[in-house]
């Protein structure tokens, strides 16, 4: 597993090199949009609104648009400025009960990887388990600070990404404000259903992705059915077709420049013949 991260965990006066290693990966099968007639692959463009015209990267920026339509363009530099005093480093802040953080907060999961030398880590691990605690921290993550809860499981040190407290939204249900009383015999009841299919450890290997499993038979199906698409070469098609439209736009913008030089040379002419006739009746 290829490390996404390096830096070091700083605790009070110890520090110790980690890395941390991406813990879950996306198992979704991937989609493209396609044209259904001949399987070619639709693509997004960037366009500038207001000069309608396909803008390259190196002139794009990020906005941050106000209340009143105005937009403040920030650079590269900008955000080079920022403090961010965890950019290296995670910096542990304080350590509390495993039980005290709602697990709503939870975001991305890391497997802390440790480097030379390994005796802090172990240090680090050990004392965390044997007090059942876990550490609050801060650490740069994407040009971002990120809030996070340093944790034991097995032989290693866990790193979760959590929310900022504003981050989470408070629920307002108003069902919930409706006058409901359950009796004693349902809660008796419902207390038994939870006992009869509660387990002694859970395993969550006997859990699969049913739907997924589905998907990929499907596909499978249509594969060995011959039920595929040989696309075309995209790059030059696109190409083609762009000229085409630059050409039929440069030869409609030629003709209306055209239009008018013609009337205009037919009304000198029309002038010239009059002349010369007012002449020749005034020489006669």
């Amino acid at each position: 597993m290829r490390a996404s991260w390096k830096g070091s965990i700083v605790w009070s006066l110890v520090s110790m090199p980690v890395k941390l290693v991406p813990a879950t990966e996306d198992k979704d099968v991937r989609f493209h949009q396609v044209h259904r007639t001949d399987g070619g692959r639709i693509r997004q463009r960037r366009f500038c609104e207001i000069e309608d015209v396909e803008v390259p990267y190196s002139e794009i920026a990020k906005g941050y648009e106000l209340q009143s339509g105005e937009v403040v363009i920030l650079e590269k530099s900008d955000f080079d400025a920022l403090p961010l005093p965890s950019k290296k480093t995670i910096d542990v802040a304080e350590f509390v009960d495993a039980g005290d953080i709602d697990p709503v907060y939870f975001s991305r999961s890391y497997y802390v990887e440790p480097d030379r030398p390994v005796k802090p880590y172990v240090l680090m691990r050990d004392s965390l388990a044997a007090a059942g605690r876990v550490a609050i921290a801060k650490i740069a993550l994407t040009n971002r600070e990120h809030l996070a809860v340093l944790r034991p499981r097995d032989d290693f040190l866990m790193l979760h990404i959590v929310y900022w407290p504003d981050e989470v939204r408070k629920p307002e249900f108003e069902s919930l404000g409706d006058t409901v009383t359950v009796s004693r015999q349902e809660i008796s009841m419902a207390k038994k259903l939870i006992e009869s299919m509660t387990v002694d450890a859970l395993d969550m290997n006997e859990f699969h992705d049913d739907y997924r499993a589905a998907l990929l038979k499907t596909i499978d199906a249509k594969v060995a059915g011959n039920a595929t698409v040989q696309p075309e070469d995209a790059e030059e098609g696109g190409k083609v077709i762009d000229l085409m439209e630059a050409l039929e736009k440069s030869l409609s913008k030629t003709r209306s420049k055209k239009a008018p030089a013609k009337k205009a040379a037919k009304k000198t002419t029309a002038k010239k013949t009059a002349k010369k006739s007012s002449k020749s009746r005034k020489a006669a």
